[in-house]
């Protein structure tokens, strides 16, 4: 008993053709019997609109055919779009992913199917230069659309240098700038097109003052952010740039003595009145913090302790005028017992410590402050001007509240470790803003659109956190990278790594050469059945029985599990051409055009 299954070689020669001439010629030929010949004109005119009929059947399906294998062979090339174009492609709740199709089972049979056969085999060798353009014309191209909704679960590019990255970058910026919304791009390389494209957006839509640029190779015309404005809880600000320190674990004993100092500088400069910002954490963390525990004493003593500077005399003149050696004891000895403050206990044993140990605990911390705060960093990152300044001002919760579009370059080519600390300390601002969201309510707020470019340079765990817990927030994140391993070496933990992968819901891969990268993105895909022919000759002649000669013929149809997105495929995308896997279990093949 066998089964019998359809089974149609999608790359054969157009056989149809033939057919439809034939049919053609045979309407020819009985109209031609019926005028010259005695037979029924009824008949000859039924055969001959029958025979016409065959052969319109025929040359559809040709037509349909050789357009499938024109589309295949045909190169795309590039596309241009401006920002009024970009503009009319907006649609309400949806975004725009450039033109192309949805990836079925169909077409990765057709795709299947083309591999077996070969592709120089059936198109010829000159085809198969500058990537697999044949993949795109496996269907008709139209306009990709996507619920803007999947963009809440965050999104991950990947890409080999020079494919495409920045310039879906463009596309995806462009659209959240037309439709009203915040935007924050970090940008490592300091790439002049996506800094260039967003502000030209700005001015299309008519709101060039939306637009903001910072830059540290560009001070002059470079906006001011404050990293350490936006807070819910004093701890934060420690926990933001201890998470800066190099550690391979993020609990070793340096981080948690960094962490200690800074929390404690903190507190003492709020308790004296003061905002804190890296300068200042930078001064006392070198200087030690014997100026500003005097201040915090003396400001806590006025207005918690009656007739204290009368009281503290006696102790003055036991320390010889040292007021802060006074302070302190009289702090331990009286005040403790009637207005104990717990910041001021930590500012306290901070100072005492072992000045040799304290410098050797915080050997790892000083290097950070001192990359953040050294010219012209010092006023971009630490701004503190006199009021009737002309300085462009701003920190996170302005931008996003304000619905600014902000361009920061990091400048990582020239100085990859202080380009790799801005990023990574105005992403942890980040996540305190969305912290502040997320407790107090983000009704009719709009969503967030976060876009970081070289993702690794500057992902940390305050990044992290952002990815996991951003959504409710209305954070959409948008990170691209070159490889999975790029993230496994920053965070210096696999699993971390893998962190960030899980809470990306949204994976559009361009040309990737990474093998590692190709298989995850493949194995994240259900498998498909892939159908193939099977055609076997046979003949044999057996001596024994006089010569009697025998021969065979078999067709068998077979299918076998195939992968949807086969890895090594997506190693030979052309530039600019994508697979994206959607939330959801949509798989789009598309190309994206270049914004001018």
């Amino acid at each position: 008993m066998f089964e019998s299954v359809d089974f149609e070689e999608p790359w054969r020669p157009v056989h149809e053709w033939p057919m439809a001439l034939s049919w053609l010629a045979a309407s020819a030929m009985t109209l031609a019997v019926t005028a010259t010949l005695p037979v029924p004109h009824r008949a000859g005119v039924l055969a001959t609109l029958g025979c016409l009929g065959i052969a319109a059947w025929r040359t559809k399906q040709a037509l349909e055919r050789s357009q499938a294998r024109k589309r295949a062979v045909e190169k795309t090339r590039k596309q241009f779009i401006t920002p009024k174009d970009l503009t009319a492609k907006l649609k309400d709740g949806r975004f725009w992913l450039g033109r192309g199709f949805t990836w079925t089972d169909i077409e990765a049979r057709k795709m299947h199917a083309l591999i077996g056969k070969g592709v120089a085999e059936t198109f010829g060798k000159e085809f198969i230069s500058d990537g697999a353009h044949w993949l795109h014309g496996l269907a008709k191209e139209e306009d990709v659309y996507a619920e803007l909704s999947l963009l809440e679960g965050h999104t991950l590019i990947v890409g080999s240098t020079g494919v495409g990255k920045t310039r879906l970058f463009d596309l995806l910026i462009g659209q959240a700038i037309a439709r009203g919304e915040p935007v924050i791009i970090i940008d490592p390389k300091g790439d002049h097109g996506l800094a260039e494209n967003a502000r030209r957006m700005c001015e299309a839509m008519g709101q060039p003052e939306r637009f903001v640029y910072f830059h540290p190779a560009h001070p002059e015309k470079s906006a001011c952010i404050d990293p350490l404005r936006n807070w819910n809880r004093k701890t934060e600000l420690a926990s933001r740039i201890a998470a800066l320190i190099p550690s391979e674990t993020g609990a070793d004993p340096f981080t948690a003595f960094g962490w200690k100092v800074l929390n404690d500088i903190v507190n003492g400069l709020i308790a004296t009145g003061q905002r804190p910002n890296l300068v200042q954490l930078r001064r006392y963390v070198e200087g030690g913090p014997d100026d500003l525990l005097l201040k915090a004493l003396r400001r806590h003593f006025r207005e918690h302790v009656n007739d204290w500077e009368s009281r503290i005399s006696g102790f003055i003149k036991q320390y010889k005028g040292n007021q802060l050696l006074a302070y302190i004891s009289f702090y331990k000895q009286v005040v403790i017992h009637e207005a104990q403050n717990v910041d001021l206990d930590g500012l306290i044993s901070t100072y005492e410590h072992n000045r040799e140990h304290f410098q050797k605990m915080v050997a790892s911390l000083i290097p950070i402050l001192s990359m953040l705060t050294s010219d012209p960093l010092t006023e971009l990152l630490s701004p503190d001007f006199e009021p009737g300044h002309d300085r462009v001002v701003t920190d996170m919760a302005r931008i996003i509240r304000a619905d600014k579009v902000m361009y920061v370059g990091l400048d990582s080519l020239a100085d990859s470790t202080v380009g790799s600390a801005i990023g990574s300390i105005l992403l942890a601002d980040l996540t305190a803003v969305a912290g502040d969201r997320y407790n107090y309510g983000i009704n009719s707020i709009k969503p967030i659109n976060v876009f970081v470019d070289e993702a690794a340079e500057v992902i940390n765990n305050p990044t992290i956190q952002l990815l996991n817990k951003g959504r409710g927030a209305g954070f959409r994140m948008v990170i691209a990278t070159q490889t999975f391993a790029d993230f496994a070496s920053r965070l210096g933990d696999e699993n971390k790594a893998r962190q960030v992968l899980a809470n990306t819901n949204n994976k559009i891969t361009l040309r990737v050469q990474d093998a590692e990268t190709q298989k995850y993105i493949a194995d994240g895909i259900p498998k498909i059945k892939a159908r193939s022919m099977m055609v076997r000759y046979g003949h044999n002649v057996d001596t024994a029985l006089h010569d009697t000669y025998s021969a065979s013929y078999q067709e068998q149809a077979m299918e076998e599990e195939a992968d949807l997105i086969p890895p090594a495929i997506l190693s030979e995308l052309p530039p600019l051409h994508y697979f994206a896997r959607l939330s959801g279990g949509r798989t789009i093949k598309g190309r994206i055009p270049i914004l001018v």
